[in-house]
């Protein structure tokens, strides 16, 4: 027994609000963008959606894999921005009309990043933004699961409390190296300075776990390096005190416009999606007969609703309009976001089952379903779809790092993994090598099922090649829906 859906709705809903409000808030400082293409279609709104915009993660119960800053320092001076966190993840921020960067292929882990001068200049500003918003990586694991290391005759180990002291702003663990490097100083630090600990914390890491002290030392007098690069990421979120954004301020009209369009997409994107209806039309150019689904729901709810008649379509710019299929893929992957935000906060970081299949789409694309399975908040068992992944090999080390990918990306620890449910096929189901026991390494406890569905079928296969009289059984339904099938007058006397 599931939630009813106007459950989920409705708290989408609230989330899309806080989007659309941030979009205005992008908007204005992409005034001078859309002014330089004023002959495209639809681009000054595009990084309206595109540029993230995602409320803050819940705190879970579970152990985060990224923490994100407190309200008291970075999140309290971003104001409305802090909002982005999570889409930007997940999104390609426009820098101009021929530089994009993919912030998807930016490393969590601080000791597997590359250096921020190894970017173009034009990229750093974005990818710096994506890192201060997604929060420091913070992973707190079991203690006996940090390793140890042999220091002065005593065996030593991270030790993460310190998240919680007067470094959770920026201290950052990085798994992969045992070795802890500071966000602001990669961010922001020079290279050609021996200050607070040279390259220690921002290249090389920390490792002594015997002096907390050398974090102190870090940190410095008020005029240090350290607080330099707070100071530098301080500003960069602020940019509503910036004097570039001081003249490009648009007025309030031109605000409320441009959320009356964005509102009106919107609604048409999440009545579509509740009902699974398609958006495109073969022919949506203006002499159309049939423009697509979401071209005229939106046409026929500007004309029956007076509110926004003046602002959408042919009233509004050319080149913000608010409805190509960018924009309207945007709004689709900004409530997919917010979809799997519900499921995580009704999963509460508790246990959960995985529940995996692949299978490829009509563009012969191999796509790898994943789903979780878990007890919600009623104590009823909960089966979500999280997201259908393309995978380019289907070996089972390529599957189980798209699924830890996105185990970290949600900041869910593999350890909280209780079972598992796959199909037969040998890469799956291997003793040795298979998928099951390569998440078996990773979490003892993760027991493996195979799936009861694909029994069935199995079953049924086996039974039919055995046993001659079903498998007569079986060839004649199907010449009986062949022969009806093909006459329209036999189906009317049925």
């Amino acid at each position: 027994m599931s939630l009813p859906r106007e459950y989920y709705l409705n708290l989408v809903e609230f989330r899309l609000q806080r989007c659309i409000i941030y979009s205005i808030i992008r908007f204005t400082n992409n005034k001078s963008c859309r002014d330089s293409h004023e002959g495209s279609m639809d681009r000054g709104g595009c990084t309206a959606i595109i540029g993230g915009s995602s409320p803050p993660r819940s705190q879970y119960s579970v152990k985060k894999y990224f923490t994100q800053v407190p309200k008291s320092t970075l999140a309290s001076q971003s104001n409305s921005q802090s909002n982005k966190k999570e889409n930007t993840n997940h999104s390609e921020v426009s820098l101009d009309s021929s530089q994009k960067f993919d912030l998807s292929s930016l490393k969590f882990d601080p000791g597997e990043r590359t250096s921020i001068l190894s970017y173009h200049p034009n990229h750093r500003d974005v990818i710096r933004r994506a890192y201060l918003l997604n929060g420091p990586c913070q992973p707190r694991l079991l203690v006996q699961e940090y390793p140890q290391t042999y220091i002065f005759g005593s065996m030593r180990r991270f030790n993460h409390e310190w998240f919680d002291d007067i470094y959770h702003d920026w201290l950052e663990y990085s798994v992969s190296k045992d070795v802890v490097y500071c966000l602001y100083c990669y961010l922001f630090k020079d290279h050609n300075t021996n200050q607070g600990g040279g390259e220690t914390f921002s290249t090389i890491g920390f490792k002594s776990w015997n002096k907390k002290g050398g974090l102190d030392k870090h940190i410095g007098l008020p005029n240090s390096i350290h607080n330099q690069s707070k100071k530098k990421c301080q500003d960069l979120l602020q940019q509503r005190r910036s004097i570039q954004f001081a003249f490009e301020r648009q007025s309030n009209q031109l605000k409320h416009e441009y959320y009356m369009r964005l509102s009106a997409s919107v609604d048409v994107v999440r009545l579509l999606i509740s009902r699974g209806f398609a958006f495109r039309g073969h022919d949506e150019s203006k002499s159309s007969l049939s423009r697509g689904n979401f071209l005229e729901i939106l046409s026929w709810y500007a004309k029956k609703c007076d509110k926004i008649h003046d602002y959408v379509l042919k009233h509004a710019p050319i080149n913000d309009q608010m409805t190509s299929p960018t924009i309207q893929k945007d709004i689709v992957s900004a409530c997919k976001i917010e979809t799997v935000k519900v499921i995580l906060e009704e999963l509460n970081g508790d246990y959960f089952a995985l529940l995996v299949d692949e299978s490829f789409d009509v563009s012969r694309k191999e796509q790898m379903a994943i789903i979780l399975r878990y007890i919600g908040r009623m104590g009823f068992v909960m089966e979500r779809l999280i997201v259908i992944v393309h995978v380019e090999d289907t070996s089972a080390s390529s599957l189980k790092e798209a699924i830890f990918n996105l185990l970290a990306q949600h900041s869910l620890s593999p350890s909280s993994v209780r079972g598992q449910c796959y199909d037969g096929a040998s890469n799956m189901q291997g003793e040795i090598n298979g998928h099951k026991m390569l998440i078996r390494r990773e979490s003892k406890s993760a027991h493996s099922i195979h799936c009861f569905a694909h029994q069935l079928q199995l079953t049924l296969v086996g039974v039919s090649k055995k046993c001659v009289e079903v498998g007569k059984l079986v060839v004649l339904i199907s010449n009986i829906f062949n022969v009806l099938g093909s006459s329209f007058k036999r189906m009317d006397n049925l």
